[in-house]
């Protein structure tokens, strides 16, 4: 089989596209949009719990999609969000959605030269993202250059990979979810210093906790 890296996958039209890969149905009772409305405030107290999210905190979302996070964090706490996304179709809807001054949607490219500018972020979030990325490597390590000394990084992720892979036109060009095996948990614990970890509420995030989901506070070495 003959593959490649497919991130067109986040290529969305709309939100309604946008939340059906975003939060993937995941069976009964763990559908999008219940998984948006059960999850989203549950991970906010998940998050909160680590992090003084405050007015002049600003939070970098990697991963943001179309801002379902950023618009939480902020209607919380009045911080501001920095939501790095890979999508251009995310970041325009992100701006729709999130509609705050406190937002700006960018692309890694845009957040590596904000960083070799000088700027760092106060905190990080990452929510279903690391399993999905390519090599997390450089991801993680790209969220450690941009976090302050002892800033806070909070991970929610399953160990399962699930790269996005589309096959070449020998295989009818079709697309699936495929996994590398790396364990990414031990990734973050190596790059980062482990404030806190745990299984999420299976009530809370339907379906997900089931296949081993953990969320992880994190801080800067």
């Amino acid at each position: 089989m003959c593959a490649r890296y497919f991130p067109e996958i986040f290529d969305v039209a709309d939100a309604r596209a946008a939340k059906d890969i975003i939060l993937t149905d995941e069976g009964p009772g763990a559908d999008p949009d219940t998984r948006w409305a059960l999850e989203t405030p549950y991970v906010m107290e998940l998050l909160g719990a680590g992090m003084q999210l405050a007015p002049d905190t600003l939070v970098l979302d990697y991963g943001c999609g179309i801002g379902r996070m950023a618009k939480a964090m902020i209607a919380a706490s009045g911080c501001s969000v920095l939501g790095l996304d890979i999508s251009p179709s995310m970041r325009r809807l992100a701006v729709d959605y999130v509609a705050s001054d406190r937002f700006l949607a960018v692309s890694p490219a845009q957040f590596d030269t904000l960083v070799q500018g000088g700027l760092r972020v106060d905190a990080a979030i990452s929510i279903w993202v690391l399993q999905h990325c390519f090599v997390p490597a450089h991801d993680i390590a790209r969220i450690a250059n941009g976090l302050r000394r002892a800033g806070r990084f909070f991970v929610l992720n399953m160990p399962k990979r699930a790269i996005p892979v589309a096959l070449d036109a020998d295989e009818g060009g079709s697309f699936i979810w495929a996994s590398d095996n790396l364990d990414i948990a031990a990734d973050l614990r190596a790059a980062f210093a482990l404030c806190a970890e745990g299984v999420p509420d299976t009530a809370r995030v339907p379906n997900m906790a089931d296949v081993g989901a953990y969320w992880m506070h994190l801080e800067t070495k």
